[in-house]
């Protein structure tokens, strides 16, 4: 593995972290009682769905590696990939603000840009 899944796989591993302390900061708003129902909700949603993604993407990056894409459409499906994990997680998270007019959309668009990077990826497994 080199060049951009080496990358990507880099940024991977250091993000769980922070999905870790994402976590622990949801039990000490839980214990303090200062989230709503509903906002419990979207923080379990986000924190899960960046969490599984994550894992996704790392498999994901695997399988990149040994297809047969070209460098060019690797760059690209590696930002596909990120980029669709921080806008549907991030979308979920969005919700927990008072004003909420873009996070369907950015959780909807974070699901195309996933969708795009694993149809690229069963490509380039494919035609390896």
């Amino acid at each position: 593995m080199s060049g951009p899944t080496q990358l990507f796989t880099v940024i991977a591993l250091v993000s769980l972290p922070t999905v870790m302390y994402g976590g622990y900061a949801l039990l000490g708003l839980l214990r303090a009682g200062r989230l709503t129902e509903a906002q419990r909700g979207y923080f379990r949603a986000g924190h899960a769905h960046a969490g599984v993604l994550l894992i996704l993407a790392l498999v994901s990056l695997q399988l990149v590696a040994q297809g047969n894409l070209g460098t060019a459409a690797e760059w690209v499906v590696c930002f596909l990939l990120l980029s669709g994990i921080l806008a549907q997680s991030g979308g979920l998270f969005l919700n927990l603000l008072p004003r909420k007019g873009l996070a369907h959309a950015v959780t909807t668009g974070g699901a195309v840009l996933l969708g795009a990077g694993m149809l690229m990826t069963a490509w380039g497994i494919a035609f390896a």
